[in-house]
């Protein structure tokens, strides 16, 4: 094998330079620049932060470029890069009932404080191509909405302030990290949600939809979806208080689910809950029905024996990077296995031709 390696040495630079090439493309065709890749594909950059666990738009940008537009291979490049950095100081929860939205909606009540705000979103729009585009001519501006003073108060607190839903009881205890330690079953919620958040959208999109087509029980509303900036802090032992260190981009989703109530709890509306880096409506909504379906136990549920409800099952599959790494691998030289399951199937075929009566039962 060391042999195969070694005399591949030139084969695998020469690929290494093709790909660079093929990364190109045409030259005479404009280059792509990180800071275009980074505004005007903006999606597909907050997708690479959420699942690679590090925010940062520039770096994703330029993983989205070398990746050739993978974003499962930027995700890669992200978190291969994040093990290099160091760990300067952890920052306190951000306070997302604080956040400055640029898009806030409730499918539950229509005239809730502070108002829908529908900010910028594909939901209204026809889905046809629009050519406009393809000219590359000046975009209109668009109007500029008002700011809002008036406060957003969470929908859900409606509901609490009558005990229509689960209360949500504030822990001191500091969650597992997922980006250090390996996950392990089996798992509470704090970590449950880590791993949705790092998980492919596509896989945890699909586990969403299964319970919507009745594989999980519970019939979901939209409580709230919020995109906007929060601010970050960071406590300062010197100060003895926090500071603000900077401003990120989130989704946040709370969904309102149907309970029938069950031995130990009344019947009410319980929650899910999703929350993304960047505008990721889809990945947080998805995020929500996933995790009120993976709480089916500590809600006195009985387990109906779907896929979103394992989780084990879910979350040991929601990782795009092992799951490309596992399948990716067999790609790779695999000679002597092969060659030992050939002799296999030659021996019985073999035996098979000399004693038919006996190969058959065999």
């Amino acid at each position: 094998m060391y042999v195969a390696v070694k005399g591949g040495e030139r084969a695998i630079e020469n690929a290494h330079a093709w790909l660079a090439e093929e990364r190109r493309g045409d030259p005479s065709v404009a280059e792509l620049s990180v800071a275009q890749i980074r505004e005007q594909l903006a999606l597909a950059v907050n997708r690479v932060m959420a699942e690679g666990s590090l925010y940062d738009p520039d770096l994703a940008a330029l993983a989205i470029k070398q990746a050739r537009g993978d974003l499962i291979e930027a995700i890669f490049l992200i978190r291969a890069y994040r093990t290099t950095l160091p760990r300067l100081g952890t920052s306190v929860p951000v306070d997302t009932g604080a956040m400055a939205c640029d898009r806030r909606i409730s499918a539950t009540f229509k005239d809730a404080p502070g108002g829908q705000v529908l900010g910028p979103t594909f939901d209204y729009t026809h889905r046809l191509l629009d050519f406009m585009l393809a000219a590359e001519g000046k975009m209109t501006p668009a109007p500029q909405a008002e700011p809002r003073d008036e406060p957003m108060p969470r929908i859900t607190g409606f509901l609490n302030r009558d005990g229509l839903i689960e209360e949500e009881a504030p822990s001191d205890e500091t969650p597992p990290d997922l980006t250090r330690e390996p996950l392990e079953f089996p798992a509470n919620r704090a970590l449950r949600l880590q791993a949705l958040t790092r998980g492919d959208e596509g896989f945890v999109l699909g586990m969403a939809y299964s319970t919507q087509r009745g594989y999980g029980r519970n019939h979901p509303f939209v409580g709230e979806l919020r995109v906007g900036t929060v601010s970050v802090e960071m406590e300062i032992p010197e100060l003895g208080f926090a500071v603000a260190i900077g401003e990120i981009a989130l989704t946040e989703c709370e969904t309102v689910n149907q309970f029938k109530g069950s031995k130990t709890e009344p019947a009410q509306f319980t929650r899910g809950y999703g929350l993304a880096f960047g505008h990721s409506e889809r990945k947080a909504i998805s995020m929500a029905l996933v995790d009120r379906a993976l709480r089916w136990e500590e809600l006195g549920e009985d387990n109906a024996g779907v896929p979103a409800q394992d989780a084990e099952f879910v979350l040991s599959h929601a990782d795009n990077i092992q799951a490309s790494g596992f399948l990716e691998h067999i790609k790779l030289p695999h000679y002597v296995d092969f060659q030992s399951e050939l002799e296999l199937v030659r021996r019985i075929r073999a035996g098979a031709a000399a004693d038919p009566v006996r190969g058959a039962a065999e």
